[in-house]
């Protein structure tokens, strides 16, 4: 009786040992999972920060807050990038009367446009606003952006738009010739398109995937926080409203999966938006030590889009290109970062 009772021992442990070997060996192939925070064992009263006054909350380390990068205002209105359009006016015109008669879409095909008033007190132009006074207003259409160069039809619904704005107020429009407008559109994307530098490296998982919530949470201590669509982590800018200095995107479907825990994640790309940041701000420099930081935290392996590995050798020369390139944006007087280039670049 006692050897069958330690036989029936041994089976049921070799079983449990088995199945905890499955349990382990499924943990092992699934993705690599976010570390869980620990629960406070006491409530703890917020610190007051000793220069704001206020509550300092520090999220967890996992947490990622959400960045909302605010829409482009698009900018004063520049001739540089602009084919502008004065509206002479005979008497001011409230700011009220110019908001009710605004464009209520302000594209024209694919390309922005804008209306601004000549502020009758400060003298200074700006877009309608209540409670002022304009003593003519100007409107101007972006000669090209990522989309291309700005072409006949747009800018016929731009010039009907805006006479209709001109009509109500009853301003007189003195519009751009339309072949010369062209032109100059066409020779401004013929600069812009080989200018346009967007760079990318991709990290490309070495052995186990990542679940997306051990990318976010990795992606967060190097200051990355998530973006306005899914599948994108953005590092923000310094500057306030500024376009994020770096982003981070991964398949967009992996993020909006039922159970991200279970969503493997095997490439990520790292990428710079050249012009939309000044090289002052040194965010080649970011990109790189982003991406070195990152491939080692994650175990992964730093690619270019041919799937070749990208080595130090390989960033410098990317370095020495990017100089030359915003050499030449400064010689056009579209400095990284400055608002004609965010615009163009757009």
């Amino acid at each position: 009786m006692s050897l069958m009772v330690a036989l029936a021992v041994v089976a049921v442990l070799v079983l449990l040992a088995i199945v905890a070997h499955g349990l382990w060996s499924a943990r092992q192939a699934g993705p690599r999972r976010a570390e869980p925070v620990p629960a406070p064992a006491a409530r703890v009263e917020p610190a007051l920060d000793s220069e704001s006054h206020a509550p300092s909350t520090q999220p967890a380390a996992h947490a990622l807050p959400e960045v909302r990068v605010p829409a482009p205002r698009g900018g004063r209105l520049d001739g540089l990038i602009d084919a502008i359009a004065p509206l002479a006016l005979e008497t001011p015109a409230s700011g009220e009367m110019a908001l009710t008669h605004y464009p209520p879409t302000r594209r024209a095909g694919t390309k922005p446009f804008h209306i601004e008033g000549l502020n009758a007190e400060t003298g200074e132009w700006e877009l309608p606003a209540m409670n002022r006074r304009y003593g003519e207003f100007q409107a101007g259409v972006q000669l090209a952006n990522r989309h291309g160069a700005l072409n006949e039809i747009e800018y016929s619904e731009f010039v009907q738009k805006v006479e209709a704005f001109a009509e109500a107020l009853g301003a007189r429009a003195d519009f751009p010739d339309m072949l010369d407008v062209v032109a100059r559109a066409r020779e401004l994307d013929a600069f812009a398109a080989p200018h346009d530098a967007n760079l990318a490296v991709h990290l490309r998982a070495s052995n186990a995937a990542w679940s997306v919530g051990y990318l976010q949470q990795v992606a967060a201590r190097h200051g990355f926080v998530l973006g306005n669509v899914p599948g994108r982590l953005a590092l923000p800018s310094a500057e306030e409203g500024a376009p994020p200095v770096l982003q981070l995107s991964y398949d967009p479907q992996a993020a909006l999966a039922d159970d991200p825990a279970q969503a493997a994640v095997r490439e990520v790309t790292l990428s710079l938006d050249v012009p939309q940041t000044p090289e002052s701000a040194s965010p080649f420099d970011a990109w790189q030590q982003k991406a070195g930081a990152l491939a080692t935290d994650l175990d992964a392996a730093l690619v270019d889009d041919r799937g070749q590995p990208i080595t130090p050798q390989a960033f410098a020369a990317i370095g020495g290109e990017l100089a030359q390139l915003y050499r030449t944006l400064d010689a056009r007087y579209l400095a990284a970062g400055s608002p004609a280039a965010r615009r163009l670049f757009s």
